[in-house]
């Protein structure tokens, strides 16, 4: 069982035992969050869906990222994932919204390094954003960045 799947397997147990659902909205990742959780026994009782948001249209109109938001900072900000998070907590109707914004390479972005990550999280409770800098090719980083929001999807079940 790869790293990942161990978080989300930890992530489901957690979710489920708590009686909590949860919805991810994903840009670098394109869907990886989501598919992890899903390859996990049991993520049918708590996994309400994903938004793949690449594009800022996407987390405009769907996820309700404001537009003002998106100009000022780019897509690659604290300030937007957590509106990510929030949006998909909102648009999915769960308990926890989950999101991935990022730099994967080969360039940077937005005037973003290559391996800046944005990681929010949604709950009742409020939002937060985590900011990291990781290393590799583009393949690890959007590795790097969906092991990453799944402990933070695990910190906020546990919370």
């Amino acid at each position: 069982m790869t790293n990942l799947h161990h978080l989300a397997a930890q992530a489901v147990r957690q979710a489920l035992e708590a009686g909590r659902t949860v919805a991810t909205a994903e840009s670098l990742t394109a869907g990886m969050v989501t598919a992890v959780l899903a390859d996990t026994p049991g993520a049918s009782g708590m996994l309400q869906g994903g938004v793949v948001a690449y594009q800022n249209s996407v987390k405009e109109s769907v996820l309700k990222v404001p537009s003002d938001l998106l100009a000022r900072a780019g897509s690659v900000d604290g300030d937007v994932a957590r509106a990510m998070a929030e949006g998909a907590r909102t648009v999915l109707d769960a308990h926890v919204g989950l999101a991935t914004t990022g730099v994967a390479g080969p360039e940077g972005h937005d005037g973003k390094p290559v391996g800046t990550v944005y990681v929010g999280v949604a709950t009742a409770a409020g939002t937060s954003a985590f900011e990291y800098s990781f290393e590799g090719n583009r393949a690890e980083i959007r590795g790097l960045a969906c092991g990453a929001a799944l402990e933070r999807l695990l910190e906020a079940l546990s919370g």
